[in-house]
């Protein structure tokens, strides 16, 4: 996976640059602004962009705002927004529109290797990819939210992932007895 990080805190920047080197991910580039990152999206066309919401020159939603473009520009390239502190709104704006390989991650996370790689990899290759080759029509994709960020989606995933299943496997006894015994211990 090609990456390109982009953080106007040289030190963080750094951070997530040797963490997702330590992991075996490419660091393509890195940035410390949203007008140097559309540059270096374009030229070096990157599976995925790892940004901070806050940057230069106002410090509110440059971030937000980049990701919204680079979306527009290049489908093809995932977006990890990052930010120090629970944003609802941030995350309401990317529950609108177009979702598909779009994540939000909070900044204390991303010092934990496997949170950061985990994210990465699931805005790259979203579920609704593997559920299409089963047949499965009525997922759609959704962003990756962090876990402790939006704890009252988890309800929701899970039904849509036990619809996805019980789509694709409908005649298999042992799999709908597991998701019951799934759905006794949530409740």
């Amino acid at each position: 996976m090609r990456v390109i990080v982009v953080d106007d805190v040289m030190l963080t920047r750094a951070g997530i640059v040797r963490l997702l080197a330590d992991a075996g991910v490419e660091v393509v580039a890195e940035a410390e602004d949203a007008v140097t990152l559309y540059g270096l999206v374009g030229q070096l066309r990157p599976d995925s962009v790892v940004l901070d919401i806050r940057m230069p020159p106002t410090h509110t939603d440059e971030g937000l705002v980049a990701a919204t473009q680079i979306r527009g520009a290049y489908p093809d390239v995932s977006v990890l927004l990052l930010s120090h502190h629970v944003e609802p709104r941030y995350a309401m704006q990317l529950l609108e529109g177009q979702v598909e390989k779009v994540g939000y991650l909070l900044k204390q996370r991303v010092f934990h290797p496997a949170v950061l790689v985990d994210a990465l990899r699931r805005i790259q290759h979203p579920l609704e990819r593997l559920l299409r080759r089963g047949g499965s029509s009525g997922i759609r994709a959704r962003p990756y939210l962090d876990g402790k960020f939006l704890i009252e989606a988890t309800h929701e995933n899970f039904q849509l992932a036990r619809q996805a299943i019980m789509a694709r496997f409908p005649s298999d006894r042992t799999l709908h007895a597991h998701l019951g015994s799934i759905e006794k211990m949530r409740a």
